[in-house]
């Protein structure tokens, strides 16, 4: 468990603190302002969240050095599967679970909830897949 629960933990909360306020303002806002769908303001948030979150912990969290279009591809291929896992069981359990309510409470519930599910399962593909930080 202590090599998983350490300083570098604490810095990819610290950068998740920072892609959290920018992309979760990115989704709300397209969903309630701009009425976007479920999937294309969830989407917006990870597109957008994704290249702050690239680069804050290849250089900050992870301290990697490497150029590699390998590690690019990797960091890519993470973010898309814990995407769709995340917000693919999210969707349906929320509105299972909120059935009476609203699509909108619905929705706004899922995303909140496909957010936490991306979070864990994000940390563990970055810091063991894409950064290989195993050690």
């Amino acid at each position: 468990m202590k090599k998983v629960i350490d300083w570098v933990t604490i810095k990819f909360l610290i950068v998740g603190v920072i892609n959290t306020l920018v992309g979760t303002s990115v989704m709300f806002v397209c969903y309630n302002v701009f009425h976007m769908g479920y999937w294309a303001a969830s989407a917006l948030n990870y597109i957008i969240g994704s290249i702050v979150s690239f680069f804050l912990n290849k250089y900050f969290t992870f301290k990697s050095g490497k150029k590699s279009v390998s590690e690019v591809v990797r960091f890519i291929l993470n973010i898309t599967v814990c995407y769709i896992l995340a917000y693919g069981i999210a969707k349906p359990c929320v509105h299972h679970i909120l059935g009476g309510y609203s699509l909108a409470v619905r929705d706004n519930a899922a995303m909140v909830a496909g957010m936490c599910l991306f979070v864990g399962l994000n940390y563990l593909g970055q810091r063991f897949l894409v950064f290989g930080q195993a050690e």
